[in-house]
């Protein structure tokens, strides 16, 4: 064996191991963490809700109930809109139990996404708003305990808003009215009447508590799930992961914006009046051993003489992060920057108009699928000027192959004088050695800031593609182990073969095409680094098997594309390629002669 095969080898044995290796140690043990977590909190209890400082506790919850169960712990008002269908709490007009009707929980269960949990149930997720005030004596104002009083409404939809009221004993009359839209914001209208004989300071919050870490974490560098806040036009974020080692609080003091828990296709927020400075803050509250993890503000203190009313408007947003419902609330409402609610990436700049334009694309074909491969079809368009010049000069580059070859051999003992002599040739031909690269440099970005925009773009979720694709925001749910689903067997639980071997068909559509761009390029000069550059599309369909197929598709696509494109160049330039070869080879075969 030679020296380069075993060089090769070598570094075949090396991915193996690397593969095998990221699929024990981080694969693995994740997923062994995520069962014991879920095992943990099955079997654990939890406290009351303690809130903000100021509030009362809530009833002890020792063990978790059903979700029913817990929802019935309280009196409730239904919540009946075309977005969002549930109930909120009279207990501190608490949002706790939201599900979303445009969403549903897989692709075979048309159940909505349940986004809202009641305390008392796994994983407690709510949203509410309330009241405080550091003036003596008025310690009993709204918060996590208060029970409101119906005024009018039974059930809270666009067209019937819900009114509420609390007297404090300490003299303040509080009346809320609260409004739902066509989509996930709700509106909390509070007037408060100062009827006790001091004047108050009084502070409005709000908050979103969510306890223990999601079921469905998702540990991608492209995803952002934990709390999140807007302040002065600046967005603040602390991940789960941060929050929970307690590293993630979070202060922050201006006008305009709003704080929230998001995950990667979900979001609670609490919105404050827009025209009022506030403090965002973020932090860790244990309970019982589990993190429970907050976003709050408390709006500038306001003084309320005696006799008299002050009236101020909140709102809570408990939906899904889709574009166009974000950028209303952003226009229409004026809630500043709201669509930072989407992690768009440090490519941000690229991601926003892939999104805009997925959008677009969508509305025109009707199927995201297809918007996938007209946006790449657009990409290749305007990359075309570019991507031409690197393929022309790919070709001559291959037409003077053989030259390059002999003076190779003519000075392979003076290194020195071989690179003078491909220089002549480069300046001769009017070849640039580097310009192969051109296309190849800006598709890194481009892939990167596309990766951002469909791992979270919530309309790929549920998505179907055609054939077997059902869902363009998981990964191909074939797998070559039991010939695509021919042998009848599911390996996807089995090690190896089921996690970091395991390949669907379009990985390997995507493999091939890039092993046909592969082989549309001049072959590198060192045999050893030929032999390499062929083995890279069998390393890149494993990395990319696990990606969403949305992804995996694109980039299948944009081979094919280039491969076209640059099949069509190099036949323009009477470059015989490899696919010539291999028709003449079949050809010959099938006449009977020679290839």
């Amino acid at each position: 064996m030679g020296e380069d095969q075993r060089n090769l080898f070598i570094a075949l044995g090396l991915i193996i191991v690397i593969m095998l290796g990221y699929d024990f140690f981080f694969v693995r043990p994740e997923q062994a963490a995520r069962e014991a977590e879920q095992a943990a909190l099955e079997a654990a209890g939890e406290l009351a809700d303690p809130d903000l400082p100021v509030d009362a506790a809530e009833p002890a919850a020792p063990t978790f109930a059903s979700r029913e169960d817990a929802l019935s712990e309280n009196t409730r008002i239904a919540i009946d809109g075309p977005s969002v269908i549930g109930s909120f709490s009279l207990t501190g007009a608490r949002f706790d139990d939201i599900r979303l009707v445009r969403q549903t929980t897989t692709v075979d269960d048309d159940t909505p996404v349940a986004l809202l949990n009641p305390i008392g149930a796994e994983h407690v997720f709510y949203a509410r708003d309330g009241w405080q005030s550091a003036t003596p004596g008025f310690n009993d104002l709204p918060g996590g305990s208060t029970e409101w009083t119906l005024v009018s409404g039974d059930t809270l939809t666009p067209e019937t808003p819900v009114v509420l009221a609390y007297d404090s004993p300490s003299g303040l009359h509080f009346e809320r009215t609260i409004s739902v839209d066509e989509n996930y914001l709700f509106t909390l209208e509070d007037t408060v009447t100062n009827n006790a004989g001091s004047e108050v300071e009084l502070s409005r919050y709000g908050l979103v508590r969510h306890e223990g870490m999601p079921e469905d974490l998702v540990r991608n560098i492209a995803v952002f799930e934990g709390a999140l806040a807007v302040v002065d036009g600046t967005l603040i974020q602390s991940k789960f992961t941060k929050l929970e080692d307690g590293d993630g609080a979070e202060e922050e003091s201006g006008t305009g914006g709003w704080v929230g828990i998001t995950q990667r296709y979900w979001m609670a927020a609490a919105i404050p009046d827009q025209d009022r400075s506030f403090t965002a803050r973020f932090r860790t509250i244990d309970r019982a051993g589990t993190d429970a993890f907050e976003a709050s503000y408390v709006e500038q203190a306001q003084a309320l003489a005696p006799g008299e009313s002050l009236t101020s408007t909140t709102r809570i947003f408990a939906g899904a992060k889709e574009l166009d419902v974000l950028q209303a609330v952003q226009n229409e409402v004026g809630i500043e920057k709201f669509d930072m609610a989407i992690n768009w990436g440090w490519l941000w700049f690229l991601a926003r108009p892939f999104v805009w334009l997925l959008h677009v694309l969508e509305g025109f074909t009707g199927h995201f699928g297809l918007a996938i491969l007209a946006l790449t079809l657009i990409i290749k368009l305007l990359m075309f000027p570019l991507a031409n010049r690197a393929y022309a000069s790919m070709a001559k580059m291959k037409a003077v192959q053989p030259k390059m070859t002999e003076i190779r051999e003519r000075y392979a003992a003076d290194q020195q004088k071989q690179q003078q002599a491909l220089m002549e040739l480069y300046k001769k031909e009017k070849i640039n050695p580097l310009a192969g690269c051109l296309p190849i440099l800006p598709q890194i970005p481009i892939f990167f800031a596309l990766y951002q925009t469909l791992f979270n773009a919530i309309e790929m979720r549920h998505a179907p593609f055609f054939g077997w694709i059902r869902d363009l925001s998981a990964p191909d749910p074939t797998n070559v182990w039991n010939l695509f689903g021919l042998i009848p067997y599911d390996p996807s639980g089995l090690f190896l073969i089921g996690g970091v071997l395991g390949i669907g068909a379009w990985p390997i559509i995507m493999g091939i095409t890039m092993a046909a761009q592969q082989a549309l390029n001049p072959p590198p000069p060192d045999p050893m680094q030929a032999r390499i550059f062929a083995f890279l599309p069998i390393v890149f369909t494993f990395v990319l098997a696990p990606f969403a197929a949305g992804l995996v598709i694109y980039w299948a696509w944009n081979n094919f594309l280039s491969v076209l494109q640059q099949y069509i160049i190099m036949r323009r330039h009477g470059n015989e390629t490899q696919f010539d070869k291999l028709i003449a080879h079949l050809r010959g075969k099938i006449t009977g002669g020679k290839s």
